[in-house]
């Protein structure tokens, strides 16, 4: 009943509602003088006008064009006093073109229980994550934020955030490389799709190395395709992977970091040197990958500067920020001050009893409250080892490829129908 109930409440209320937020422009001349004319009754500002209302799973979406001296920012600001008006949970506004908006109508709190729409975008390094306080699914799009800083304490989510995004990856022709400083607690059970693994510090040093070189050798290639000749058409002409023919592009790397200030702790000197190397190599990674398709997710409890020389330097390159619920307000200025300070108290405000709720915002100084469904990690898991075919051969990285034992299969039993014996 709530649908019908909003609908008509909208209906009905809509120019009064519209008036009283200070969203209405007063009435051009001719319209005065039409109505003087026709009806004698005293002419009201006009509102956005109003499109047609679709219904949808959480509540409803309607597009306004704006009145001539509005803009999308008032509609924004009136937005919790539409919600109010209308009796909804909440009211988000999306800007579709200029002098158009559509209003997200939300009859409820999707982030309490997460159902993810039946309909999500799919591409190449795309993955729905987790869903959006407005409904909408929140997609790692790695083509669009190529590297990503994921922030959260103990028990937060942030392992099942990182959950999704291997077992979304799994399905696609993608490399996936993974340096886990649990000892391997989080990334060994997806081994099977893995093509290389780091369990501590000392293997990720070895590791690091190898994806330099793996950078340096596809920088190759995009050099000698770009000796142009004189007849070499304009769309072959490239910059990056992307623009190679498919048949010579190099298959995409991810590299999922976990606890990453583990690489950053020193105890001796000698220590200390390693932890500038592998800090730097993570540098030049995440500066120069973009274009060679590595990308980096990198996941901890705190990253700051006070792990020491080169974190801040690499915190500013992953611009992709997510932040679960973290122990104090420095965590969270981490991820997010740089890039959204409005968004650092929503993270303080995230409750214990709901893991996997997050802030994600982004260079640009938008951000949202999202949630990731559950996931069990036998299903992602189980997910890995139906897609352990998709493991692209990279040579440069097989000595680091983990063991996988192979899952016995149960052979058919036989149904063999007794025959009695006869004389």
């Amino acid at each position: 009943m709530g649908l019908p109930i909003s609908t008509t409440r909208l209906l009905s209320s809509y120019g009064s509602v519209m008036e009283a937020c200070g969203l209405t422009v007063a009435p051009s001349r001719l319209r005065v003088l039409a109505v003087k004319a026709t009806t004698r009754r005293e002419v009201r500002p006009v509102p956005p006008r109003r499109g047609i209302i679709r219904p949808t799973t959480t509540g409803l979406r309607i597009r306004l064009r704006l009145a001539p001296g509005q803009e999308p920012a008032d509609v924004a600001a009136s937005a919790e006093r539409l919600r109010h008006a209308w009796g909804v949970h909440a009211v988000y506004v999306t800007t579709l073109k200029p002098g158009v908006v559509e209003l997200r109508l939300v009859g409820y709190d999707v982030l309490r229980r997460v159902r993810m729409p039946r309909k999500l975008p799919s591409g190449l390094l795309k993955v729905p994550v987790a869903l959006r306080e407005d409904a909408t699914p929140f997609v790692r799009d790695y083509r669009t934020v190529p590297h990503q800083l994921t922030l959260g304490a103990t028990l937060s989510g942030k392992s099942m955030y990182l959950r999704h995004l291997v077992a979304g990856l799994a399905r696609q022709p993608v490399a996936l490389v993974g340096i886990d400083c649990k000892r391997g607690v989080e990334l060994s059970p997806f081994a099977a799709r893995l093509s290389a693994l780091a369990t501590d510090p000392d293997q990720a040093a070895d590791l690091l190395p190898a994806l330099i070189d793996e950078m340096e050798t596809r920088y190759d290639l995009i050099k000698s395709r770009q000796s142009i000749a004189p007849n070499t058409p304009d769309e072959e002409i490239t910059s990056d992977i992307w623009g190679l023919p498919e048949h010579e592009r190099p298959v995409p790397i991810v590299l999922f970091v976990d606890e990453v200030a583990e690489l950053f702790l020193v105890a001796t000197r000698k220590d200390e040197e390693r932890r500038d190397e592998m800090v730097t190599q993570l540098i030049r990674l995440a500066q120069l990958g973009r274009a060679v398709g590595i990308y980096l997710e990198v996941c901890g409890q705190r990253f700051g500067a006070e792990l020491g020389k080169g974190a801040t330097m690499l915190r500013a390159q992953l611009t992709g920020r997510v932040c679960h619920r973290v122990n104090d307000e420095a965590s969270a200025k981490m991820a997010l001050g740089d890039i959204a300070p409005e968004a650092v108290g929503a993270a303080c405000a995230i409750a214990p009893e709901r893991p996997g709720l997050a802030v994600a915002g982004d260079t640009s100084g938008g951000w949202s409250r999202i949630r990731t469904p559950y996931l069990s990690l036998g299903e992602a898991a189980e997910i890995c080892r139906d897609s352990a075919h998709l493991v692209p051969d990279l040579p440069a990285l097989e000595r680091f490829r983990p063991y996988a034992p192979v899952q016995p299969v149960k052979a058919p039993g036989l149904n063999v129908q007794p025959r009695p014996a006869t004389n």
